[in-house]
């Protein structure tokens, strides 16, 4: 796989285990705004423009949010903010964009990865129209995150309290977001083909469970597809080496799945990608029944329609670490 990963975090010099570099920097306890405490950057191509990109996370101020910044472009469309008013295709990635016309193309995995670790602000360089799909999971972004490091800011966190149902139903898809204590996800797929058949997964959203359970969870499609795909300008920089391809009955992948069902602990991390968009972390339960980027932006589209479906209250410390461990 042509890509690369690197760090320029001072604080990130503790080994793990894992033989991950952890910072000594993170509270997990904290229910204050966090950005990243170092820079990382990684190389790769797009998986849809086939183009290479270098992506560099950089720390942030309190309330900036993610935002995106397409170096190669000049002036107002350089600066594109990770939000879900800003999102402007949806056609099996996740398309941000401004009114300038800069866009930032499959951000869905990084966003995952960004969310998972509490990472409320940071700066993202792309110097392309591409997040780089490395291997086509969100394994990489979390490596880069805990590289560098993530810190507490002075200053509150804020979080999106789901007080009511939202939902949103279209051709047999159905999204919804439901009251509850912590952030979790509930998704359902099915698919016509024995490998795949009707599956389901529910994830209680925390660092610890994102990189176990779903962070290394790879996109996935058809091989039947692919020249159709191909000949409008999608998975130009698809292989082997990014996503799990499917023949058949058969995974044309060497050493198979990941995970025995790590086809909807996918959609579960694009789901945790698409919602990150939202602006601010979502006290709420995600149920997605053959969900998609399309109906995640949908939702959240219907629920910042409707003011009386949330509260936006400070995060406090006990809710905090109870849905971090």
């Amino acid at each position: 796989m042509s890509s690369f990963l690197s760090v320029d975090a001072p604080n990130a010099t503790r080994a793990v285990p894992n033989g991950l570099l952890a910072s000594t920097c993170v509270d997990v306890t904290s229910a204050r705004q966090k950005t990243l405490c170092g820079v990382a950057q990684c190389s790769g191509v797009g998986v849809h423009s086939g183009e290479k990109v270098t992506l560099r996370l950089l720390p942030a101020e309190p309330d900036t949010g993610i935002v995106f910044i397409r170096t190669d472009l000049k002036n107002g469309a350089r600066a594109i903010p990770a939000r879900w008013d800003f999102v402007v295709e949806t056609q099996l990635c996740t398309v941000i964009g401004n009114p300038q016309g800069g866009k930032v193309a499959t951000i869905e995995h990084l966003m995952a990865a960004l969310r998972a670790a509490d990472v409320d602000n940071a700066i993202v360089e792309v110097d392309g129209p591409e997040v780089p799909v490395m291997d086509g999971s969100a394994d990489s972004f979390v490596f880069l995150i805990e590289m560098a490091g993530v810190k507490e800011q002075n200053a509150p966190r804020r979080e999106i309290v789901i007080v009511k149902p939202v939902e949103v139903s279209m051709n047999g898809k159905h999204v919804s977001l439901m009251p509850a204590d912590s952030a979790q996800f509930s998704v359902e797929i099915a698919f016509d083909n024995a490998l795949i058949g009707q599956q389901r997964y529910d994830l209680m959203l925390s660092r610890q469970a994102f990189k176990a359970e779903v962070s290394r969870a790879r996109t996935f499609g058809f091989l039947k597809d692919v020249e159709k795909m191909t000949a409008i300008g999608l998975m130009r920089g698809g292989s082997l080496d990014n996503a799990i391809v499917i023949d058949g009955d058969r995974i044309m992948n060497e050493g198979g799945l990941r995970y025995g069902n790590e086809f909807v602990r996918h959609k579960t991390l694009d789901a945790v990608g698409d919602i990150a968009l939202a602006g601010a972390p979502i006290r709420g339960h995600y149920k997605g029944v053959l969900p998609g980027h399309a109906m995640n932006n949908a939702l959240l589209r219907a629920l910042f329609t409707d003011p009386t479906a949330f509260v936006i209250e400070e995060a406090s410390a006990d809710h905090h670490l109870a849905a971090s461990v």
